[in-house]
């Protein structure tokens, strides 16, 4: 499902490619853009274009080799076999390079390979192998429109080697982010080098463990459409901090998170620290259990929805025409009686739930910690929750809810229902796979405004029990709304379970203060919505306006920012 129709026939003579090895001229596949190409056809092709590849379909997301190069050849744990490689990938692209000055009519595609390094194999075993395999000179640019510089690109392509040993940072910047900046440095194992100002690569980060368990073979499906080193793991002990780094300078960067809700807040939390200018926006691939986040920006609810809609190449087509658009990030600090921090704030995007709610995410988050082959797809990741859920169905655990927490709205006290067994802080109308907990289109509240992903207020609901939440699901109830606000404090009296966007964990009495945090840039699908497409052609003319210097970042981030809230 990630090859075009197209595919199956000849890119220069148009006539079908065969599959059997005796039934036709034998066949050469582009791993750049992906196209066919008749063994016959190439002599004649490479007359005519000058052996040059456009990359496909894909070019402006593609990082092309042309503008990557290996910082330290001699380091790390390459074969002699790779140096090779890498040697003759560097003089294949000193080649392309100079044959593309004889091509002129091809500048509108400047994200150029070298057909000699275009039809070959491929290993994808893993990121960083497989770009130093298939890009020698994969650079990774230090870019990033609030950071540092790593060295003065010169004319010819070149690095200035003084500003390589010297690096310049920010006075304002602390000394915890240069000591920070500076591990990352000595990680690095490529640069960016020539990267047009136009240029919008995609920056790819896939967890693995995230619940649908298919992000290894989501990296490997990546690394053939795009450059292998566009694509970052994320686990345990890397996070998302080094593609980060790498790519902090490029002015139109895009990112996307393959994964689910946590993954997802896990990569802003990582941006957020960047301190950019103009933040670069997300798409989202849901890989995860419940992808709320996902749901609310159209991208879909789940991995099986992406290969119906087309797969991957249509899910790269999409994110080059979304749009762009706002999220709230709300910091959630927790207080003693003192008022003083117990711990460093947490930070929620889609919702903070302490209850019942919260109870059935710490028993699964408890079962897959203990057992997590059982979490092998989302289907079954779903039966799991309502096992638990049902298990609580008869457990009268937080009869006493109503009288364990106190709620405080913009200053004023709430009062919880007697019924309550968990209440909610929504910021965004998707909850627990799909959940609407607010439903805008319901008139019996006329106190209230709709809900909203970027008005800087939150909502409050509580529900009634397990049951309660199951009845949620299916659309045979609604939660009861309490209050909507800007600022939001909840005290425990007791232990109490709490998640913040499905992460939970057990939490001793204190006090939850909710606040504004900031807003991220977020991408929004708009396949099917003439608003979505408007803001799309908009988001271009902005990024061209700073590419020409008509505006700077500071003024683009305030235009997008206008734009998403007049057009959703």
């Amino acid at each position: 499902t990630d090859q075009p129709d197209e595919a199956s026939f000849c890119s220069y003579c148009e006539e079908p490619c065969s599959g059997s090895f005796l039934g036709g001229s034998p066949i050469w596949c582009c791993l750049w853009c992906q196209r066919l190409l008749h063994v016959d056809c190439h002599s004649s092709m490479s007359n005519e274009t000058g052996n040059i590849c456009d990359l496909g379909q894909f070019r402006r997301l593609i990082l092309s080799p042309l503008y990557v190069k290996k910082l330290s050849p001699n380091s790390g744990f390459l074969s002699s076999i790779t140096h090779g490689a890498n040697e003759l990938a560097s003089s294949v692209r000193a080649t392309i390079r100079s044959q593309s000055k004889k091509h002129q009519h091809n500048s509108e595609t400047s994200f150029d390979a070298g057909s000699n390094g275009n039809f070959c194999d491929i290993s994808t075993e893993s990121t960083t192998d497989t770009a130093e395999n298939v890009n020698g000179s994969h650079a990774i640019e230090e870019n990033c429109n609030g950071g540092m510089n790593v060295g003065t690109p010169r004319q010819n392509g070149g690095i200035d080697k003084n500003m390589e040993k010297k690096p310049s940072f920010k006075r304002s910047e602390s000394i915890n982010q240069k000591d920070e900046s500076q591990a990352l440095r000595m990680k690095q194992k490529y640069e960016l080098i020539d990267l047009p100002p136009d240029a919008k690569p995609l920056l790819v980060f896939v967890n693995k463990k995230s619940g649908a368990q298919r992000g290894y073979s989501l990296k490997l499906r990546l690394n053939l459409l795009l450059n292998p080193v566009q694509v970052f793991e994320l686990s345990s002990t890397q996070g998302p901090e080094m593609g980060l780094f790498l790519f902090r300078k490029v002015l139109h960067l895009r990112i996307l998170v393959c994964g689910g809700d946590g993954t997802v807040g896990w990569v802003l939390n990582a941006i957020d620290k960047q301190n950019f200018i103009s933040p670069p926006p997300v798409a989202i691939l849901p890989a995860g259990t419940g992808n709320d986040m996902a749901r609310v920006l159209s991208w879909g609810g789940g991995l099986g929805a992406v290969e119906r809609q087309g797969g991957l190449c249509m899910v790269l087509q999409q994110i080059e025409h979304a749009a762009v658009t706002i999220l709230d990030r709300w910091k959630v600090a927790i207080l003693n009686q003192q008022g003083k921090q117990l711990q460093s704030p947490k930070f929620m995007n889609n919702y903070l739930g302490i209850g019942c709610d919260a109870k059935v995410a710490l028993d699964i988050h408890n079962l897959r910690e203990e057992n997590p082959e059982k979490f092998y797809n989302q289907f079954m990741n779903k039966v799991l929750y309502a096992r638990e859920g049902a298990r609580s169905i008869m457990d009268r655990t937080f009869a006493d809810f109503p009288w364990q927490v106190r709620v405080e709205v913009d200053g004023v006290e709430i009062e919880v229902p007697e019924d309550a067994e968990g209440v909610l802080v929504a910021n965004i109308g998707s909850y627990m796979g799909g959940v609407d907990l607010w439903q805008n289109e319901d008139e019996t509240y006329d106190n209230f405004e709709p809900q909203s992903m970027h008005d800087k207020i939150l909502e409050v609901v509580s529900i009634s029990g397990t049951w309660h939440l199951g009845k949620l699901q299916v659309g045979l109830s609604r939660a009861r709304r309490l209050a909507q606000g800007r600022s939001i404090k909840i005290q425990l009296f007791a232990a109490l379970p709490v998640q913040i966007d499905g992460e939970p964990w057990s939490q001793q009495p204190c006090t939850l203060s909710i606040s504004h945090h900031g807003q991220a840039f977020m991408l929004k699908r708009t396949a099917e919505e003439s608003l979505g497409h408007a803001a799309a052609i908009i988001t271009d003319v902005l990024e061209s306006a700073e590419t020409n210097h008509v505006i700077n970042a500071s003024q683009k981030r305030a235009l997008l920012q206008e734009m998403a809230l007049r057009l959703t």
